[in-house]
C-alpha cells in the first residue's frame, strides 16, 4: 500500500465544495481546507504509485480543482 499528500489548489471559493467531494471519494483517507498557499491537502491511498496517479487524475483533478501538488508519503 502507497500513502500520499495532495495539496490542492481550488477554484476560488470552491474549498468547502472540494473538501466535501473528496471525503466521500474512494481511496481518500482525509481532507481538510487549509490556509496559505494550498486550499485543501488530502491523504490517499492505492496499492502503488500508480494507483496514486490514477485516484488524482480521475477523482481529485476534478469540478473546483485547478492544481494538484502529489507528495508520496516515504516509509
Amino acid at each position: 500500500m502507497v500513502r500520499a499528500y495532495v495539496l490542492i489548489t481550488a477554484t476560488p471559493g470552491k474549498a468547502l465544495e472540494v473538501v466535501d467531494r473528496l471525503r466521500s471519494s474512494p481511496g481518500v483517507l482525509h481532507a481538510d481546507a487549509i490556509t496559505g498557499e494550498y486550499d485543501v491537502i488530502a491523504e490517499v491511498d492505492a496499492d502503488d504509485i500508480a494507483g496514486i496517479g490514477r485516484l488524482v487524475v480521475e477523482r481529485v483533478q476534478a469540478n473546483g480543482v485547478l492544481k494538484t501538488i502529489t507528495c508520496p508519503a516515504v516509509q
